[in-house]
């Protein structure tokens, strides 16, 4: 009987699944850590600085599994209680465990630990992007692009060497020796030869273009440079990780505006007074002149610290808005003001006058907000300006 009890507990195979589950339940964790988060996560200074490959440290709770502790101290330990308990009620505190306020002296018992989980930066997007879209994304006249994923289905018994699928074939040969007496390797004929096959998985991928620009004014300090900045690398990073064809066009203005490469665009300094409407006038010739809406989805945004030069530019602001609007599946203004201070800027107020739900306005005024921000342009469905 002793014998048959170790035999049983040596192949009891549901301690091998246990590490598995450990690890399962340990990566969700993770997860929810980090999606808690997010806000503070995503606006770190370093990895917006960083070649892409940083590692993000997240304190995540060690796990225990739940066990009942006796207070071997007192003699009463009947579970039963007295009948007048309410659901939240506090039953007892272990010596030495009252937080701050609830119990003097030096606790006697260990506390929870804490261990920084390792996170990449693409492990981290997978977790930001995996609910954001492209909004109101509509399916085009001409120029869907396509993109073709070989994909193997099945298997044959001739195809070329290079899709030679070994493990099988190995099988096919144990299975044809085991057949007369010998189940093993050796001498492989060409029946026992076994091919991979496969389709292409062709996907068409509607047209989609974003219009990036950036004010680089020298009212843009440190602070609106930095929000900026984070803003777009996430947005770029969102589109090129969900969007295989996705073309992006980046636009940067003071005072005239002009259409930049990617590494100007986010290394540009900022000088000068501010015309926003050269922006906007610059993004609707890039239209005209490119990407017929007819054939493309057209999503230009914008980031400003919100100071324009003069009323009469604010207006002119609002009419190319709504001439883009015409064109466009979504306009996205952001504006970056930090801590809140004072009233609307001039070019936020003037913009509460547009009124379409395609126009999606948001108000960053700390680190935190870049997230929210990212969320809200992104999400499937938009509704009308917030401020």
């Amino acid at each position: 009987m002793e014998k048959q009890a170790v035999s049983l507990s040596r192949h009891d195979w549901s301690l091998h699944r246990k590490a598995p589950a450990d690890q399962a339940r340990h990566n969700e964790k993770v997860k929810e850590a980090i999606k808690s988060n997010l806000a503070d996560i995503v606006a770190e200074e370093a990895i917006i600085t960083s070649d892409g490959n940083k590692v993000v440290k997240v304190p995540i709770r060690s796990l225990e599994l739940p066990h009942f502790r006796y207070d071997t101290n007192r003699k009463d330990h009947l579970g039963q209680g007295n009948g007048d308990s309410q659901v939240g009620d506090v039953i007892g505190q272990a010596p030495g465990q009252a937080g701050p306020g609830k119990g003097k002296g030096a606790g006697d018992l260990p506390g929870v630990d804490y261990f920084d989980a390792e996170v990449t930066i693409d492990e981290l997007a997978d977790i930001m992007f995996e609910d954001l879209a492209l909004p109101n994304l509509e399916q085009k006249q001409a120029q869907q692009i396509e993109s073709t994923v070989i994909r193997f289905n099945d298997i044959r018994k001739s195809g070329p060497m290079s899709s030679l699928d070994k493990k099988r074939t190995i099988l096919e040969n144990i299975r044809r020796n085991a057949k007369m007496g010998m189940p093993k390797v050796g001498g492989i004929k060409n029946d026992d030869l076994r091919f991979k096959t496969w389709t292409e998985d062709v996907r068409f991928e509607n047209n989609a273009v974003i219009i990036a620009m950036r004010d680089v004014s020298g009212s843009m300090g440190e602070f609106e440079k930095y929000i900026s900045r984070s803003f777009y690398f996430w947005m770029v990073k969102f589109l090129r990780r969900k969007y295989n064809q996705v073309q992006i066009v980046f636009i940067t203005h003071h005072t005239e505006a002009k259409e930049v490469d990617e590494q100007t665009f986010f290394t540009l300094g900022e000088s000068g007074g501010t015309k926003v409407s050269s922006a906007y006038r610059l993004a609707l010739d890039i239209i005209a002149q490119r990407y017929n809406p007819h054939d493309w989805n057209i999503y230009p945004f914008h980031f400003s610290d919100g100071d324009n030069w003069g009323e009469t530019d604010n207006r002119l602001c609002v009419d190319l808005v709504h001439e883009m609007l015409q064109k466009c599946n979504v306009f996205g203004y952001g504006e970056i003001r930090q801590g809140g201070y004072g009233s609307l800027s001039t070019l936020m107020s003037a913009f509460q006058n547009v009124k379409d739900p395609k126009f999606i306005g948001v108000t960053i005024e700390d680190k935190s907000g870049v997230y929210p921000a990212l969320r809200q342009f992104f999400s499937p469905r938009q509704s009308g300006v917030e401020s």
